[in-house]
């Protein structure tokens, strides 16, 4: 599914207009950093599951 350091796209945007989140953190939080702003977002692991919508880019590529 998803992995530490993936591009995912969420099911709304940011206001800086990018939809491009990279994962820093995985826990019982989660923290994203917006790849537009730089801007950095923590919420609990449920409400990432509800909002995210798929990956983009693995952290392998």
């Amino acid at each position: 599914m998803y992995e530490l350091h993936d591009i995912v796209e969420m099911r709304k945007g940011h206001p800086c207009g990018k939809n491009e989140w990279e994962i820093v953190r995985i826990g019982a939080d989660m923290k994203l950093v917006c790849q537009g702003c730089q801007h950095q977002v923590t919420m609990s692991r449920h409400d990432f599951d509800k909002r995210f919508k798929r990956v983009l880019k693995k952290a392998a590529e």
